[in-house]
């Protein structure tokens, strides 16, 4: 970091005893940079680091069970389902070959809905990523990013069903964070009567089955219908619901501004948007401030969370931070501009939480400047 108040007070904080903060909520886990997503293992990385709320995606199984994965379709990037050919057989789309001729990358689509539990339950977790110039399934599956490693996913983690994540993060004492993830398969599931609103009871419905009170979890979804839902039909979980908005990556921020209006008069508490839409750099100094949206959402009274910190890679490696730092970009130099970003959101744009692919980076931002709650 550049030498100045803010890289004063951080060092000042180096040997505080730090201490786990809801502001700092797990993404994946929060240990996802070293260990596989949504996992037994991960989960305790990013508890160990100080994350107060853990995070499950919540997607469905062929006999409707819930489990924790990022997409319902990732299953080809983020186990070894590939390297069993009698599940690979399985899956929606088998892998296909990265083609000299053409071009062609490498493929393969495998979802949770083209497996039941147990066969699910056979599976071991990987590092999330592939190689789009494999030409065998054992070179697509080898393709973890540079800045991640592969040193903690040797063993065989299992994929995590909705209520083990549940008694995992209970026996914790922490927060839950579940989100109900957008289908990739036509709903009615396979023409039943799994519909969307029966997929977005069902996944509150294991909550309290399990006995968990509704003021410890933050029900979150891309998709505005099942905040409504929850809304009119789950009003205690509601209270707490996150609407994820990336509305901004197929229109205009503008649209993504004046939709805040509609989403405070429904009733929706909490808006969670990427990190680039919340920040902005200062045209004549150059310094990250708040964006129109952010200052918009504080008008109405809402809430913020955002995603993803530790999530680009490298900062100073010529990407310039990439997609979640895209608002920002001309103003990355160093990978401490982490902690101006945070910095900004924590002061002046009031973010009530941050995940991150590292709890401790926001861990220790939340502790050293008293966001310990």
């Amino acid at each position: 970091m550049e030498d100045g108040p803010l890289k004063k007070k951080l060092q000042s904080c180096s040997e505080m005893e730090m201490k786990p903060t809801a502001w700092s909520i797990s993404h994946r886990g929060g240990g996802t940079l070293q260990f596989p997503e949504e996992t037994y293992e991960n989960i305790m990385a990013g508890t160990r680091m100080g994350a107060g709320i853990q995070e499950c995606d919540v997607v469905f199984t062929k006999d409707l069970a819930l489990v924790c994965r990022h997409a319902q379709c990732d299953l080809h990037t983020t186990t070894n389902v590939l390297a069993v050919p009698a599940l690979a057989a399985k899956c929606t789309t088998p892998f296909t070959p990265y083609n000299k001729t053409s071009g062609a990358a490498a493929t393969a689509k495998c979802c949770t809905s083209d497996f039941t539990l147990p066969e699910l339950n056979t599976l071991c977790s990987k590092m999330d990523g592939f190689n789009p110039n494999a030409t065998t399934v054992k070179e697509y599956i080898d393709g973890t990013p540079g800045y991640r490693t592969d040193l903690y996913a040797k063993g065989c983690s299992k994929i995590l069903e909705l209520r083990e994540y549940i008694e995992i993060v209970d026996k914790l004492g922490l927060k839950f964070t579940p989100e109900l993830k957008t289908p990739e398969v036509p709903m009615p599931f396979q023409n039943t009567a799994y519909t969307q609103e029966v997929y977005a009871q069902h996944m509150i419905d294991v909550f309290k089955t399990a006995g968990i009170a509704p003021e410890r979890v933050y029900p979150q979804s891309f998709l505005y219908a099942d905040v409504l839902y929850w809304l009119k039909h789950e009003p205690k979980f509601a209270k707490q619901a996150v609407l994820l908005d990336e509305s901004a990556d197929f229109g205009p921020m503008e649209d993504s501004v004046a939709n805040l209006t509609m989403y405070a008069k429904d009733g929706v508490k909490i808006v969670a948007p990427p990190l680039p839409y919340l920040v902005e750099l200062d045209k004549k100094t150059g310094e990250i401030v708040p964006s129109a949206y952010a200052k918009r959402a504080k008008e109405l009274g809402m809430d913020i969370i955002t995603w993803s910190l530790e999530r680009s890679g490298w900062l100073a490696d010529g990407s310039k931070g990439g997609y979640y730092y895209e608002s920002i970009g001309e103003g990355i130099k160093s990978e401490g501009d982490v902690f101006r970003l945070l910095h900004v959101l924590a002061q002046q744009v009031g973010v009530i939480g941050v995940f991150s692919d590292w709890s401790s980076t926001v861990t220790y931002y939340a502790n050293c400047f008293g966001l310990v709650f």
